[in-house]
């Protein structure tokens, strides 16, 4: 099929942020897509499948609407993701309207399928186990419901936890008290909350008592009520430590276990906690799980990739076992 469409109104600037120095960012969208493009000035032409020359015009023209400022490079690829996105089923009565939630971040959503999946199980079951390689948005997406949970007055706190196991390192020689010393495992989950809702909100909201980050080995022996917490790295648990997280949900609360079953940091012989969850509490009524693939990543495109190559030698070895 083949489509012939114009950008306008006409404005040079903005062409030449979409197409990129020597139209690198078309042939980009050509390689993503599989179609081919060539233009004259802003009349374009697109030469394709049907439905990837639809696409690749949609996205043509969403990024000459976006245009009106320089793009940065993770726009493009973000906008690709979606681009090559399969198309959503169709949504049940009442699920047309997009998940909007209430964040310092207003263009908060999700990026791909799965990922618009997984924000409606974490808001329709109290717990909700996302399991999926780096950069897929678990952790991030996680985060975000629960502040916008927090926002919404529907829970009183929010408390992050994960446990302290070293990747492949030891930092016991660190300076410092117990804080001081389970800060870097936790630095993720500070990253999150400053990018959700900015450094003044969340000191502010850490001296209220709203929010609460700490290793895994404070939980135990807690109930925890009308509160909203998140379990990540939860393949570094063991199944002993995962039940007693999971035991500590109290009344008015929802939990959010997220982790990458690829990146096990536990010893040689120790079972992790969450895939023995993930078979545990498969049929278990109120429990919901996503699980989330190299499709789903919003990153720079080398990590899919890269994802992609492990899972491919992971596959080779099990036939070969």
């Amino acid at each position: 099929m083949i489509l012939r469409f114009t950008l306008d109104p006409a404005d040079n600037t903005r062409l030449a942020r979409v197409c990129g120095s020597l139209d690198a960012h078309l042939r980009e969208i050509e390689a993503s897509l599989g179609v081919k493009l060539s233009r004259r000035d802003a009349e374009f032409r697109v030469d394709g499948p049907k439905a990837a020359a639809e696409r690749a015009k949609a996205l043509l023209e969403s990024l000459y609407e976006r245009a009106r400022r320089p793009l940065p490079a993770e726009t493009l690829q973000l906008a690709l993701i979606e681009a090559r996105a399969p198309e959503p089923d169709a949504a049940a009565p009442g699920d047309e309207d997009p998940l909007v939630l209430r964040t310092r971040r207003t263009d908060l959503s999700a990026r791909t399928p799965r990922q618009h999946q997984y924000l409606q199980q974490i808001l329709s079951h109290d717990i909700t186990i996302g399991l999926g390689p780096a950069g897929t948005g678990k952790t991030f997406l996680a985060v975000a419901c629960a502040v916008d949970a927090l926002e919404r007055s529907t829970v009183q706190r929010i408390i992050l936890t994960r446990p302290a196991v070293e990747a492949g390192e030891r930092l016991g020689f660190l300076p410092g008290d117990l804080t001081q010393k389970v800060d870097p495992y936790l630095r993720p989950l500070y990253d999150a909350l400053y990018d959700l809702l900015g450094f003044d909100r969340v000191t502010k909201a850490f001296e209220k008592g709203q929010l609460e980050v700490a290793p895994l080995a404070f939980m135990r022996g807690r109930t925890l009520n009308h509160a909203f917490v998140i379990l990540d790295e939860a393949q570094n648990t063991t199944p002993e430590q995962m039940k007693m997280f999971l035991t500590r949900l109290g009344f008015g609360s929802r939990c959010v276990v997220t982790g990458d079953t690829s990146q096990i940091d536990l010893p040689r012989g120790v079972q992790s906690g969450l895939i023995d969850a993930e078979h545990v509490l498969a049929k278990v009524k109120g429990i919901a799980m996503t699980r989330f693939t190299s499709a789903d990543v919003v990153r720079h495109p080398l990590v899919a990739r890269i994802v992609e190559a492990y899972e491919a030698r992971a596959k080779r070895e099990a036939r070969e076992a």
